[in-house]
């Protein structure tokens, strides 16, 4: 793929007048851009319109730019993890919300992972977008967890909680972007496990 998204001038999107949204064309747009992604083409508003039968004005309505369905196209398939119980014990709260049951969708694969990596590596725009329209919120449940674990005195008044998701979160990308590991060998859950007792050691009062 050559570029993840075009000219400001192709991207560049007014909305047009108030309309309810039809999820059926929003999922149907997003197929059009995973498939052009899958394929290893670069996504134009011009291929889109023509694969999916949309027209300009409908995709116009749904997204600012380009870059904003890129992002909302390589999230497709992921959910906002549920709050974590904080009324227990944290610890084992906060682990098993990083490292238990997946929550994501069965048509968010690795390959997907993989894939929303190297596009979002290749454009800045495009990670910035990302992490504003997706990324953020999806930090919000750990995070407000750990300030809780601050307010009840079982982790440090001075901690940053933004910086011990990133750690944390940091330590997994790490096994499958560097090490090139997946997550269903045991010997990297066993790594997972050691960096999080390190660093929850390191969060407590």
């Amino acid at each position: 793929m050559t570029s993840a998204t075009t000219r400001d001038s192709e991207v560049t999107v007014r909305p047009g007048p108030g309309r309810p949204r039809d999820e059926a064309l929003d999922e149907q747009i997003i197929e059009v851009t995973l498939a052009l992604i899958d394929a290893d083409e670069e996504v134009t508003v011009s291929r889109i319109v023509s694969r999916s039968g949309i027209s300009k004005a409908a995709l116009y309505r749904r997204w600012p730019s380009l870059t904003t369905l890129i992002a909302a196209a390589l999230d497709f398939g992921r959910v906002v993890p549920p709050t974590i119980p904080t009324d227990g014990d944290l610890r084992e709260a906060v682990l098993a919300a990083m490292f238990g049951v997946q929550t994501e969708g069965a048509d968010y694969s690795e390959l997907r992972l993989r894939q929303r990596i190297r596009l979002v590596m290749a454009d800045r725009t495009l990670q910035k977008a990302y992490w504003a329209s997706h990324v953020a919120r999806r930090r919000a449940p750990m995070e407000s967890a750990l300030r809780v674990g601050i307010e009840r005195g079982i982790l440090r008044a001075d901690l940053d909680v933004e910086a011990c998701f990133d750690a944390m979160a940091g330590a997994a990308y790490y096994q499958t972007v560097v090490r090139g590991d997946s997550f269903d060998n045991p010997e990297t859950m066993m790594r997972l496990h050691a960096a999080f007792e390190v660093l929850w050691r390191g969060m407590l009062t």
